[in-house]
């Protein structure tokens, strides 16, 4: 790894709401310098004691079907398991064999594979859509279809109208229940990072399935936080998705979010630590380079901690860099009502960032960032 893709997210604070793979997503982040959090927003129940999964499987073995569906990796592989379980595992790979096999991706695809069946066709978008538009009607008029499903979560179905479109193209549809995705048992640590993006206390969330998105904005209304979560993630708080069909539940409520190429956790990584810093670029200030970062400040490519009331100061200066905030709107933030405390808020941001020239003081006026192409007339560098 060169110098500057290691260095390239020093100061961003990153989420991650995943419930699987995270110590290897965190370390791709943690390797480019990315302070990271943590907070599963889903977990998935396996259905293997399920009595409509049993009775789905020896639906499928009793008839086997045309056509089958595997939507996702894990779920195909729990399946599979499940009959292993139940006795019945050669009885149900023999039943599927026969049939044409769509797979969803190339994580159902794999799981297919292990399994030793063979898909004939994947789309290039892991999407739903993309399988619909695949099967015609002549494909599925009068076809037994087996649809190994897709975990839901609570009221929110990650393919919706899927089996309906297949039943109403003739299919008969076997639905197939492996597993479902419900919010996690311990609820603290995915409320503290709702309210964490909430406050814009970090730079980035970054999501790697359509439930873990619905069950993060289900919990922010939970919270009564949905408009400040989604205010944040509309301004300082930047949401990636790993692919388009994870994006869905944030594009139905007008949030945008940014991708990657390709739908892997490492080309995730590398947009996060490419597209932070397009978004959040240092500031060319008094001779040195300065981060404004969600908690934290980067001067001159190191990491210097600030108090809460010393990053909300910085924060309200690098809003508009350059420009004068005054001493009123400076207490204001503060919640003091004696100018002293200003002055003396301002020394310890300035001491604490190992720079006292990046703010400059307007005289009668308040305080700016100094950064390089303002004018320095009726400017001082004291209190």
């Amino acid at each position: 790894m060169t110098s500057p893709e290691a260095s390239s997210l020093t100061g961003f604070t990153v989420a991650i709401t995943a419930s699987r793979r995270v110590g290897e997503f965190a370390t791709m982040l943690c390797r480019r310098g990315a302070n990271v959090v943590t907070a599963a927003a889903i977990q998935m129940v396996p259905l293997v004691d399920d009595t409509r999964l049993r009775a789905a499987t020896d639906d499928v073995i009793a008839t086997p079907p045309d056509v089958l569906i595997a939507t996702t990796g894990i779920g195909f592989r729990g399946w599979v398991e499940a009959a292993h379980g139940w006795g019945v595992a050669e009885a149900l790979l023999d039943a599927l064999s026969g049939a044409r096999i769509i797979s969803r991706g190339p994580k159902a695809a794999g799981a297919l594979r292990a399994a030793g069946l063979r898909e004939e066709w994947s789309p290039v978008s892991e999407s739903s859509e993309e399988v619909l538009a695949h099967l015609s009607a002549d494909d599925l008029d009068g076809r037994r279809v087996a649809v190994q499903l897709h975990g839901a979560v609570d009221a929110w179905d990650p393919m919706p109208g899927f089996r309906d479109t297949l039943s109403e193209r003739g299919a008969a549809v076997v639905a197939v229940p492996v597993y479902r995705w419900e919010p996690p048992a311990d609820l603290a640590a995915l409320d503290d990072l709702v309210e964490k993006v909430a406050l814009g206390s970090v730079d980035a969330v970054t999501f790697t399935s359509a439930p873990a998105v619905a069950s993060f904005l289900m919990r922010a209304e939970e919270l009564r936080l949905s408009e400040s979560v989604a205010r944040a993630l509309t301004t300082t708080v930047t949401p990636f998705c790993v692919g388009p069909v994870t994006a869905r539940p944030l594009e139905q409520v007008r949030v945008p979010s940014v991708l990657p190429g390709r739908m892997r956790l490492g080309a995730l990584a590398r947009i996060v630590a490419d597209e932070l810093p397009r978004r959040q670029p240092d500031l060319a200030v008094a001779g040195h380079t300065l981060g404004v970062h969600a908690t934290c400040a980067v001067v001159d490519g190191q990491v210097r901690d600030l108090s809460p009331n010393s990053l909300t100061l910085l924060k309200l200066l690098a809003r508009e860099p350059g420009a004068v905030v005054s001493r009123d709107v400076l207490l204001e933030a503060l919640g003091g009502d004696d100018p002293h405390v200003v002055e003396a808020a301002v020394a310890r941001l300035r001491s604490a960032l190992g720079a006292k020239e990046l703010i400059a003081t307007a005289v009668k006026r308040g305080y700016r960032l100094a950064v390089e192409y303002m004018p320095d007339e009726d400017l001082g560098s004291g209190n």
